[in-house]
C-alpha cells in the first residue's frame, strides 16, 4: 500500500477508473480572492443579490441594504421657533394700546421713506447699463439718500440706536462679511452700514421696491436648488471679492433666518472662494417680544414692531477669520471654524439643521400638523451621509403625511400599507419592520426618511431596479401591463386577486395610460424605494439560474 499511496499527489484522483470516464471538476471561488471584473452585469449578477441566512428578517438584504441603519437621535431644539408668536400679558396689551397712534405715525415714516429712496435709486439706476462692472462713484452718491432711508426705516420699526462693538476691518483686508440672520431688520441695517453686494435669491428681484433696491446693491442671484446657479454664484463671489472696485460681499451662510438661539449649519458659498471673511454677529435682547423672523407672518412681526416702545438691536464685529495658509484647507472645515466663532461669541450652540429643515417644518405647517417640527430632520447631516437632496426629502414627507401621522407624528401599519397600496402579509409586515429600528409598531417620519435613503442609495438600487423591470417585461415590449406585475408580485404577497393589484399598478402607472413604461417603472421606485422588495423573487430567481448557467460552463 505504501508505495501506490507514494504515486498518489494533490491532483491526482482519489478513485482509479479502468474505463477513463472524463471527471467533474468543479471550480470553487473563494470569498477572499473576487472576480477580477466588479461592474454590475448579467455575467456576474450571480454575486449580487445574494442574501444570507442571517438576513432572512431583512427584506433589502439582496441589494446590499443593512438591517439596523444608523437613525440619530432627533433633536429637542426648533431652531425657527419664534417664542413670542402671541400677545401674552396685561403690559404688553397695554403697550400695544399705548403704541398703536404712534404705530400709525411710523407706519407713514416707513412707507415715506421706501418711496423716497425707491425713487433715489431709480434715478441712480437710469441709463447704467454696464451692471457687470463697478457701479460709477457718481450713482453711488446718489445711493447715500437710498441708505438714510434705511436708517429711517430702522428708526420707524423702533430701532431708535442701534449698540455696536468693533469696527467694519477695510475692505482690502476683509472682502467678505459674513453675519448670523435671525430677522429681516439685518439685510436693512448693512445696506446702510455697509452698502454690500449681497447673494440673493432671484424670486426677490420682482419684489415691489425691495427689488429694484437690491438691485443697485449689484446683487448675486442664485437658485440653491441649482448646481449650476450655485457654481455661477460662487464664481460671481470671488470675482466680486478680487476686486476693491466692488462693494465688499455680504453673505448670510445659514440660508435663512433662525431664531438667534442657535447657529444652524453654514452653507460654503462664502468660504470656497478662500479669502478671509469678517464674522458679524447680531443680537436682539428682549423680554416680551422676541423679533426673530421664523414661524410668525410678516405682516404680524412689523406690527409688533411699530407697537414697541424701543427695540433693541446689538451688532458686533469680531476679528478675521482666514484660511490656514500653512495646509491646503477645504471650504468646509473653514466654513465649521467661522460658525464655531459666531456661536461661541453668541454663546449658543450649533446644529446641523438647514434650510431644508425650514422647507419640511413649512410643509408639515401647511398640512396643519399639530407640531410641526417634528419633521425636522436636520437636513445638513442627512445631505452630508446619505446625499440626499432637500427636494427628494419633501417628497417623502408628502408620501409620509399622506399615511395620516397621528398628532406626535407616528404612523402605524395600517396607514403605512395604505400609502403604499399593500396588503397585509409577511412581506409587508419585515418592510414595515425595517423602517421600525425601535421596534414600537410605530415610525417616525425620521426613520422613514432614513429608512427610504439608505436603500435608495445603495449601489445595487437603481441595477435592481433595471432588472426588476425586464424580469416583468415578459415579452420585451418595454411596458408592464397589469397581469404582468401581478405574476411578478404574486411571488411576494400571496392569494394576491386581480383587484387588490390595481393599488400597486396606479402607482407604478404614473401617468396612468393603463400600462407601466420603464421611465414610469424607475421612478416609481425611487419615490418609493421600498417597493424594490416586491421584485426580491424574481431578481433571486435570475441569480439562481445565471449562478447555474455559470456552474455548467465550468464543467468539463
Amino acid at each position: 500500500m505504501a508505495p501506490a499511496a507514494e504515486d498518489h499527489s494533490l491532483s491526482t484522483p482519489l478513485l482509479s477508473s479502468d474505463h477513463h470516464h472524463p471527471h467533474v471538476v468543479l471550480t470553487v471561488h473563494d470569498q477572499s480572492d473576487p472576480p477580477e471584473s466588479t461592474s454590475v452585469s448579467d455575467s456576474n449578477s450571480q454575486a449580487l443579490f445574494q442574501p444570507r441566512d442571517e438576513d432572512r428578517h431583512n427584506p433589502f438584504a439582496f441589494i446590499g441594504a443593512s438591517d439596523g441603519f444608523e437613525v440619530p437621535g432627533s433633536s429637542t431644539i426648533d431652531p425657527f421657533r419664534n417664542h413670542t408668536p402671541s400677545i401674552e400679558g396685561l403690559y404688553e396689551w397695554l403697550k400695544i394700546l399705548i403704541c398703536l397712534p404712534l404705530a400709525a405715525v411710523r407706519l407713514v415714516l416707513f412707507g415715506l421713506c421706501l418711496a423716497v429712496g425707491y425713487l433715489a435709486t431709480l434715478l441712480a439706476l437710469h441709463g447704467w447699463k454696464d451692471k457687470q462692472n463697478p457701479m460709477p462713484r457718481w450713482r453711488c452718491r446718489l445711493m447715500w439718500i437710498t441708505r438714510f432711508c434705511a436708517r429711517a426705516i430702522l428708526f420707524s420699526f423702533g430701532y431708535h440706536w442701534i449698540k455696536r462693538r468693533g469696527k467694519p476691518a477695510p475692505r482690502e483686508i476683509a472682502p467678505i462679511v459674513v453675519s448670523n440672520h435671525v430677522s429681516y431688520i439685518e439685510p436693512i441695517f448693512f445696506f446702510y452700514e455697509l452698502f454690500p453686494t449681497i447673494v440673493s435669491s432671484e424670486s426677490h428681484d420682482s419684489m415691489p421696491f425691495v427689488g429694484t433696491i437690491i438691485r443697485a446693491m449689484q446683487v448675486i442671484y442664485v437658485d440653491r436648488f441649482s448646481r449650476s446657479s450655485r457654481k455661477h454664484a460662487v464664481n460671481e463671489i470671488k470675482r466680486k471679492a478680487s476686486c476693491n472696485q466692488f462693494p465688499r460681499v455680504l453673505l448670510f451662510p445659514e440660508g435663512t433666518t433662525s431664531n438667534g438661539r442657535v447657529i444652524i449649519s453654514f452653507q460654503l458659498g462664502a468660504f470656497i472662494p478662500g479669502y478671509p471673511v469678517q464674522p458679524v454677529v447680531v443680537r436682539y435682547p428682549y423680554v416680551h417680544f422676541d423679533q426673530s423672523w421664523g414661524n410668525i407672518a410678516l405682516a404680524k412681526l412689523m406690527f409688533r414692531m411699530f407697537t414697541q416702545f424701543h427695540n433693541f438691536m446689538e451688532i458686533e464685529y469680531l476679528p478675521l477669520v482666514s484660511p490656514h495658509e500653512n495646509r491646503k484647507e477645504n471650504a468646509h472645515h473653514f466654513a465649521q471654524r467661522t460658525g464655531h466663532v459666531i456661536a461661541s461669541a453668541l454663546n449658543v450652540a450649533q446644529t446641523s439643521h438647514s434650510y431644508g429643515d425650514f422647507m419640511l417644518l413649512a410643509r408639515a405647517a401647511e398640512s396643519k400638523q399639530e407640531n410641526p417640527s417634528l419633521y425636522m430632520v436636520e437636513m445638513a447631516w442627512v445631505q452630508s451621509n446619505l446625499h440626499l437632496r432637500v427636494l427628494e426629502a419633501i417628497e417623502f414627507l408628502e408620501i409620509f403625511l399622506s399615511m395620516n401621522p397621528d398628532r406626535s407624528g407616528h404612523v402605524e401599519f395600517h396607514d403605512f400599507l395604505r400609502a403604499l397600496k399593500l396588503k397585509p402579509c409577511g412581506l409587508s409586515e419585515k418592510m414595515f419592520g425595517f423602517i421600525d429600528v425601535q421596534k414600537i409598531g410605530k415610525i417616525t417620519f425620521k426613520q422613514f426618511l432614513l429608512g427610504s435613503a439608505h436603500i435608495l442609495k445603495q449601489p445595487l438600487f437603481h441595477h435592481a431596479c433595471e432588472l426588476a423591470f425586464s424580469e416583468c417585461d415578459m415579452n420585451g415590449k418595454n411596458y408592464i401591463l397589469k397581469q404582468e406585475l401581478q405574476d411578478a408580485v404574486s411571488l411576494t404577497v400571496p392569494n394576491l386577486n386581480y383587484d387588490e393589484i390595481h393599488g400597486p399598478f396606479s402607482l407604478f402607472d404614473m401617468d396612468n395610460d393603463g400600462k407601466i413604461s420603464k421611465d414610469d417603472f424607475i421612478s416609481c421606485l425611487r419615490r418609493h424605494p421600498l417597493l424594490i422588495a416586491l421584485f426580491a423573487p424574481k431578481l433571486l430567481q435570475r441569480s439562481s439560474s445565471i449562478a447555474t448557467q455559470s456552474l455548467v460552463q465550468e464543467v468539463f
